[in-house]
């Protein structure tokens, strides 16, 4: 697995200085081919984690672009072995280095967070794990072409996409793509398993029920605004064939969001696909189709390991743990991935053959959470696998004690922390 550092939002996208080289449909198919999904066993993960940073005193006021100016200046000297990034409406994203372990992983993040937390705290700021901002509306911090670009380009589709870039956050697990050979961890599995355990991880973890101060209606608004801002960007390649063809296919086929420039505005085409492009008589160059894949966001996207961006991020410090450790249980232990396989194979049939995350299965899980039963005795099922495989996998007992509460307030009951915060905005006691 290769770095985890996320380009398609953050501001580490490189330039386009770069020497030009056209890249031609023939040579997509191949590049596409041989790089996103390079496999082997699977022995490193990573995780990628983004916050909403926000005033501690009065945590539901916007943070000013002056004071998110001066802390992000003060964490960039703060030696941290994540890559530290910034999405376009603030949220700060930390992304971990592949890790040869579950632990490693765990260790190596929590030392980073300790450290960000720490000078945000003298800053008189938090973090905090919302899917969506629950209070404020949708607003840029980071203004440079690129953005200026996709805020153009998504406002056609509706509001979706704009506050999908300034106000969700996220938990994205990685995880090497699997072994060539077929098996539990096979890549044509894994890549399977991935979209259709994905609606059980969405509803399982979904916290993101508001919106400007009011219930959506989503259990998981970030993954409503998924679903609903661009479907030909959003949604995954069909899952009928080998994953390198439709993978290959998918990115030649979907729309080019913008035309990178050294200077001035980045142009955007009125609905070209890359394979057009590449047939112009001013074709793109490898930076190009790189930028251009980094634009797709589909629930699963392969980068040379596998993406899972389904997951909202979760409250408390230390809440994203339990997501990280449950999903690379029942991907790379091999009992957990063949229940988690059986499990979610009847779930397939509820998504008539539609892609994640448009497909009914997708959309119910965002909407209802574990309150949907199908989804509910699945999430039961998985999370029980996850358990027995967490020690084979090394985890500590904290860890696994962190799955087991996770477990009994959610999974058993058939809630989600979405739950929780519908319970606070309507003043209800979250201990009865």
């Amino acid at each position: 697995m290769e770095s985890q550092e996320d380009p398609d939002m953050s501001d580490s996208v490189s330039d386009c200085t770069e020497p030009r080289s056209a890249v031609t449909e023939a040579d997509v198919e191949a590049l596409v081919r041989g790089i996103c999904f390079k496999t082997g066993p699977p022995r490193t993960l990573g995780v990628e984690l983004e916050w909403i940073v926000h005033e501690l005193r009065r945590p539901q006021l916007p943070v000013a672009p002056e004071r998110l100016d001066a802390a992000y200046a003060a964490l960039r000297t703060v030696p941290l072995r994540s890559a530290l990034t910034v999405e376009p409406g603030g949220q700060l994203e930390l992304s971990s280095a592949p890790a040869a372990s579950l632990m490693e992983c765990i260790g190596s993040v929590s030392a980073d967070l300790d450290a960000v937390r720490a000078l945000l705290r003298e800053a008189g700021l938090g973090l905090r794990g919302y899917g969506h901002d629950p209070w404020s509306p949708p607003t840029r911090y980071l203004h440079e072409p690129r953005y200026d670009a996709m805020e153009s380009y998504l406002d056609r589709a509706g509001p979706e996409g704009r506050a999908m870039m300034c106000s969700s956050a996220s938990v994205q697990v990685c995880l090497d793509a699997g072994h060539e050979e077929p098996g539990p961890l096979g890549h044509g599995r894994r890549w399977w398993l991935a979209h259709h355990l994905g609606a059980v991880l969405v509803a399982a973890f979904a916290h993101s029920p508001m919106a400007h101060g009011r219930a959506t209606g989503w259990r998981s608004t970030r993954q409503y605004l998924w679903a609903a801002m661009d479907p030909g960007r959003s949604s995954a390649p069909p899952l009928d064939g080998d994953p390198r063809r439709t993978w290959a296919r998918h990115v030649l086929d979907a729309p080019v969001m913008c035309i990178r420039a050294d200077s001035g505005p980045w142009q955007v085409p009125e609905a070209m696909s890359f394979r057009e492009w590449t047939r112009s008589g001013t074709p793109p160059d490898r930076g190009d189709l790189d930028y251009h894949v980094s634009t797709l966001f589909p629930p699963v996207r392969p980068r040379g390991y596998l993406e899972l961006r389904m997951i909202d991020a979760q409250p408390g410090d230390d809440g994203w743990i339990v997501p990280l450790a449950v999903t690379a249980a029942l991907f790379d232990d091999p009992e957990a991935a063949e229940i988690a396989y059986r499990t979610v194979k009847p779930l397939a049939e509820h998504g008539r053959s539609l892609p994640a995350p448009c497909n009914p299965l997708w959309i119910e899980a965002a909407r209802q959470g574990l309150a949907d039963p199908e989804l509910h005795e699945a999430a039961v099922i998985c999370f029980a696998a996850a358990a027995e495989a967490l020690p084979r996998l090394g985890a500590t007992a904290e860890v696994q004690n962190a799955v087991a509460e996770f477990t009994d307030r959610y999974v058993a009951r058939g809630r989600c922390p979405a739950d929780d915060l519908l319970l606070q905005l309507h003043g209800k006691d979250l201990r009865t």
